[in-house]
Formats: structure tokens, C-alpha cells, sequence
């Protein structure tokens, strides 16, 4: 089955820190750029961070810069987020999902829903103290 999983979601404490995992079943993230999404109740989805294909590009919201860090192991078939310093406004469903497209963050700032190839199911994050 061709499927995005994200994992690494769970209870933390202000200022704390977790690191979400999404992992490629089925098929090759190489060819892939990963973007992170979050989703809180009653609030818009929010695109928080990319990563390019190649990992040479990376991209932030602006209240996540600074404190989160993508990153991705091909080798593995999977892309990080690394959330620092979290604060209660951290506190969503995440989300990646995936284009295939060599495109670098910059030029994807605009990416319509029907143009990602996987969505994964999500995973959430609660920042509670």
C-alpha cells in the first residue's frame, strides 16, 4: 500500500521538544518533496515547513522559524521535523504530505491540494503544562 505515516506526536510541556518522523510505505520519497502541515481545532490548516527533493532547500512559517528543523534521510525513506521550544500554540494535528517535483521550496509556496501525490494521516502534538 502507497502511504505517507507520521509518527513522533505526542504530550509535551512548554518549552519541551518532540521530533515527528513521516515515512514513505511503498514507494521512494527521493523523487518527492515533503511539505509539514498543522491543523488545530477551529483554525486553518497551516503549512509549516518544506523540504526540497533534494534537501538542498528548506522553508518555515514564521512562527515556526527558528525553533523547528526539517530535514530527511532518503536512506530511510523518511523526513523529520524537529520542534524546539514548543509552546501551547504548537498544539495540532500534523500533518506531511508529498509532491513529486524537484522544485525548491521558494517556488512552492502556492501548492494546491490535488497537486500533492500522498497525504499522510497525521499525528498530534499537544503542548500542555
Amino acid at each position: 500500500q502507497l502511504q505517507l505515516v507520521e509518527s513522533g506526536g505526542g504530550l509535551v510541556r512548554p518549552g519541551g521538544s518532540l521530533r515527528l518522523s513521516c515515512t514513505a510505505s511503498g514507494f521512494r520519497l527521493t523523487y518527492y518533496a515533503i511539505d509539514w502541515f498543522r491543523q488545530a481545532p477551529g483554525k486553518e490548516r497551516e503549512k509549516v515547513s518544506c523540504v526540497s527533493s533534494s534537501g538542498g532547500s528548506t522553508d518555515y512559517s514564521a512562527s515556526v522559524k527558528g525553533r523547528f528543523t526539517i530535514s530527511r534521510d532518503n536512506d530511510k525513506n523518511t523526513v523529520y521535523l524537529q520542534m524546539n521550544n514548543l509552546k501551547p500554540e504548537d498544539t495540532a494535528v500534523y500533518y506531511c504530505a508529498a509532491e513529486d517535483t524537484d522544485r525548491p521550496c521558494s517556488r512552492r509556496r502556492m501548492v494546491r491540494d490535488d497537486e500533492y501525490n500522498y497525504w499522510g494521516q497525521g499525528t498530534q502534538v499537544t503542548v500542555s503544562s
